[in-house]
């Protein structure tokens, strides 16, 4: 499910307010963002991962420079994507895909870790070099995620893609009028672009949610983008 929230919160506070809703009991989520500060929650606990390729872009942007140090990184860090992607065309569960990174991305990661605690000892952390890599050791714990929680993703990739609908939406609106028309392109971007997500038609969607207004309102939950073809299956069934 993709929701967009426009207004003057920090994503930090929109996903505190949609966690407030949640119940207590369940296990924390796993939340994928950048370092940013704003972005945590505050009231909610999370299990928070930091995005690896925000790390990568910092090596990427200083290659020319200092083309020996960045090489090091980026192979590492290219081996761990390679394992990745192998684990998404098996198929494999959260748990396999866990067990397959253990094995076979934990050596290019302890060896990168090595790698930065003895670079830095010999490198200006105020130089654009000493900021990357201590944007690495800062945050291991976090960028590493991957190597001791089921699920937790490598990077924000697919959120950082994501806003390019929102960016979209609002150059073809001229910006928001106030918060409320804010608000009600926040709605529409969500339900279409995870129809888009579920591999639906969001106009075919949009139309249903019209056409059975009545039934919505009884049951919501049958009438996700990805569950409504089943959901007027069964009406069918009981006309």
């Amino acid at each position: 499910m993709v929701l967009f929230f426009s207004g003057r919160r920090h994503a930090g506070e929109n996903l505190d307010r949609l966690l407030d809703g949640r119940d207590g009991k369940l296990e924390a989520i796993l939340q994928m963002a950048d370092a940013l500060q704003a972005s945590r929650t505050k009231r909610n606990k999370t299990v928070l991962c930091l995005c690896l390729a925000h790390a990568r872009r910092k090596f990427v942007e200083i290659e020319s420079h200092y083309p020996k140090e960045c090489e090091q990184v980026l192979t590492w860090l290219a081996s761990v994507y390679a394992n990745d992607a192998k684990t998404k065309a098996q198929g494999l569960t959260a748990a396999q895909r866990l067990a397959y990174h253990q094995k076979h991305s934990q050596s290019a990661m302890d060896h990168l870790e090595e790698w930065v605690q003895g670079q830095r000892q010999q490198t200006e952390p105020n130089g654009n070099l000493g900021k990357a890599l201590a944007y690495l050791h800062n945050h291991w714990a976090e960028l590493t995620r991957f190597l001791k929680q089921e699920g937790a993703p490598l990077d924000n990739n697919i959120v950082e893609a994501t806003l390019k609908v929102a960016i979209r939406h609002r150059k073809n609106s001229l910006f928001y009028k106030n918060e409320h028309s804010a608000l009600v392109g926040d709605i529409f971007m969500s339900l279409i672009h995870t129809c888009q997500v579920a591999g639906e038609n969001p106009f075919d969607y949009l139309t249903k949610l019209q056409d059975y207004r009545r039934e919505i309102r009884q049951n919501p939950e049958d009438w996700m983008p990805w569950n409504y073809h089943q959901t007027l299956v069964h009406l069918g069934e009981a006309a």
